[in-house]
């Protein structure tokens, strides 16, 4: 009796920490996937709409096979850049979850990688605050890619959500209207062992970055320390 009660005791204190762990892996995804895309500078994001930008939302390695009509996600992270006017340095990372009917993957089960701009404060707002459906509580378009072509499109200058996937080492311009973004809280609480939503993680500067998240932070703040 006492050796499955120990049993039963160990498995319920790993669940937590289990947990947390593939909340910290992913962070550690996001910082490969960002990392890998600002590194192509003339086949990646343009760098003046990354200065312009207010957040940044990673989904690394979201795969087909995960999907199910009317249940499908994914899960990535987000940062903004702190401060009341978001002009300050990158914000520790809140949990995201990314749902639709499809996201444009294509035949096959490979991971694709999406990544998200949110380009103004009332984007950014409305993301922290409620589940956000893309294209229609917010703007959204397609992000232009690399660094030579010209992001001062009509579309472009008043979308407040720009979105990029990449897939089989092609990184593009893709549109996701019709999914929805919302604070991923289940996941917060794994990370931060703590009740915590995504606007408190990103206004409230009391929160800290996890050691997980580090090096997604200090890219960002390196690569694009100010808002322009």
């Amino acid at each position: 009796m006492k050796r499955r009660l120990t049993v039963t005791l160990c498995f319920c204190l790993s669940l937590p920490l289990f947990a947390q762990q593939k909340e910290q892996d992913r962070l550690k995804e996001s910082y490969t996937v960002m990392k890998e895309i600002l590194g192509t500078p003339d086949r990646g994001i343009p760098r003046d709409l990354l200065n312009k930008a207010e957040c940044v939302v990673v989904f690394p390695s979201v795969k087909e096979a995960a999907f199910v009509v009317g249940a499908s996600y994914g899960r990535g992270v987000m940062t903004c850049r702190s401060g009341e006017d978001f002009r300050g340095p990158w914000s520790a990372p809140a949990m995201f979850a990314l749902e639709g009917g499809s996201f444009g993957l294509q035949i096959g089960g490979q991971a694709t990688d999406f990544v998200l701009l949110i380009m103004n404060e009332a984007g950014a707002k409305s993301v922290m605050s409620s589940k956000v459906k893309i294209g229609g509580d917010a703007s959204a378009a397609a992000g232009p890619v690399g660094r030579t072509t010209s992001a001062e499109t009509d579309i472009v200058l008043k979308a407040e959500i720009l979105s990029w996937s990449r897939a089989r080492g092609i990184f593009a311009g893709v549109s996701l209207t019709g999914s929805t973004l919302r604070s991923d809280d289940h996941a917060n609480k794994n990370l931060y062992s703590k009740e915590l939503n995504a606007k408190q993680i990103i206004l409230q500067r009391k929160v800290r970055t996890p050691p997980a998240g580090k090096q997604l932070i200090a890219l960002l703040d390196k690569v694009s320390p100010k808002r322009m």
